[in-house]
């Protein structure tokens, strides 16, 4: 994986995050329950944490792996993603219930992704 394609994804997620952080601050806000508002936040925290990881990651890109580029990449979308997918349907009323499995299996990635980091640099 090259750096500039590291960085891009970083900063890619990053800015999502900061736009649906915003959504769900002002749009949302008044639509959805404290419960959902707290989901919602979390999928947004989470790919920023995970958006800055890939960040710093991209700039010591020596240390980076497809493996775990991928890991956090696909998580990323996986969890948080799904996590928005599951509030916004559900404010609709129309639930996408397909989601609820996918979340955690993102939180998977984003472990494995961790752990494939700590393998790499020791």
């Amino acid at each position: 994986m090259t750096q500039e394609i590291i960085i891009a994804t970083g900063a890619l997620f990053g800015m999502l995050s900061v736009i649906f952080g915003a959504f769900g601050a002002h749009a949302l806000k008044k639509i959805l329950s404290n419960e959902q508002l707290h989901s919602f936040e979390v999928g947004v925290k989470y790919q920023m944490y995970h958006a800055i990881v890939l960040l710093v990651l991209g700039f010591n890109s020596e240390n980076v792996t497809s493996a775990i580029y991928y890991c956090f990449t696909i998580g990323i979308i996986l969890f948080s993603f799904s996590i928005y997918g599951l509030i916004l349907s559900d404010v609709k009323g129309k639930k996408l219930r397909f989601l609820g499995p996918i979340t955690p299996l993102g939180g998977l990635l984003l472990v494995i992704g961790w752990l494939l980091l700590l393998i790499n640099v020791l």
